[in-house]
């Protein structure tokens, strides 16, 4: 074998090819159309790996697995709702609050472990694949790159909220009448409306992943192992949860990413409170600028050797 036909030049060529351009462009200054193309790639190889797939499908599974217990217990004669997650008494009487039962129960958790595998995946994972410095080796530059690498994060945060808002929407319209809402303020509304809430819900909670996204790149550019730093982000997000539950601690609690995460359901008040809602969202812009610029400052300075 020649030396031009090792492993090491094939992932050369592999990796400027994903990036879209080949080494010999270093010296070419990539225009919008290029970037979209490298997001374009970024995103086909984020939705495409067998891990990501399975996140989706236990995220997706979450909301069916909801609508059949309360189906089985409606059946049963069993009353609904006992202890559980937030709007799963309303479930039997309609099936939209399923999308909300669901996304109350899945974003303590799934939904945030599954955006800390991805993000913290991101910057480790091509290093620990040898793949990291041939994507530099493209006119892409370490600033754009990380710029992508956190914009895939943030469309698998839209992405895998809707699944679970598309699953429960589909499994509560088949088990379970679907009619005029009730508000938490005890006031009907319409149906329509009722869907856009969901809709602007689902948003909102996508958008309360933005931090954990943020945290997940700054601990990606501090390992080369993917598997390293996938397990300590889903450690401090776990870390948070827990303090964020001991009343000792409640003069830090209101500055914890996870701490407003629930406050979509005002969203479901008549008319709707802003406050916390407000709250979550200034907070996740505060974490993935401070986690952000530190990601940034750190993957700047690193020394990419493999």
């Amino acid at each position: 074998m020649s030396r031009a036909e090792t492993p090491r030049a094939g992932a050369s060529r592999a990796g400027a090819s994903r990036a879209g351009a080949s080494p010999a462009g270093a010296g070419v200054r990539p225009g919008p159309l290029w970037t979209l193309g490298l997001l374009r790639s970024e995103l086909l190889t984020t939705f495409r790996r067998w891990r990501t797939l399975a996140l989706l499908g236990v995220l997706a599974a979450v909301p069916v697995l909801i609508g059949v217990a309360v189906r089985i217990e409606m059946d049963d004669g069993s009353p609904a709702g006992g202890g559980g997650p937030a709007f799963l008494a309303q479930v039997t009487n309609n099936g939209l609050f399923l999308v909300f039962t669901a996304l109350a129960a899945t974003l303590p958790f799934f939904l945030p472990m599954a955006v800390g595998v991805v993000a913290g995946d991101a910057i480790a994972g091509e290093a620990g694949a040898g793949t990291l410095r041939y994507l530099l080796v493209a006119p892409a530059g370490r600033t754009r790159l990380l710029l992508i690498k956190y914009a895939s994060a943030v469309v698998f945060c839209l992405v895998a909220t809707l699944v679970v808002t598309v699953c429960a929407l589909a499994v509560g319209a088949l088990l379970f009448p679907l009619g005029d809402p009730t508000t938490i303020s005890g006031t009907r509304i319409g149906l329509a409306e009722g869907l856009g809430r969901a809709l602007l819900i689902a948003l909102v909670v996508a958008a309360s992943l933005t931090g954990v996204a943020a945290l997940g790149l700054f601990v990606s550019t501090l390992t080369g192992s993917g598997i390293a730093a996938m397990a300590t982000t889903v450690g401090l997000l776990i870390t948070v949860q827990i303090v964020d539950q001991i009343p000792q601690l409640h003069a830090v609690q209101p500055y914890l990413f996870s701490h407003y995460w629930l406050s979509f359901a005002d969203l479901m008040r008549d008319p709707v409170h802003w406050d916390d809602i407000v709250r979550n969202l200034g907070l996740q812009a505060l974490y993935a600028a401070v986690f952000g610029s530190a990601a940034w400052a750190r993957f700047t300075t690193r020394d990419v050797t493999a």
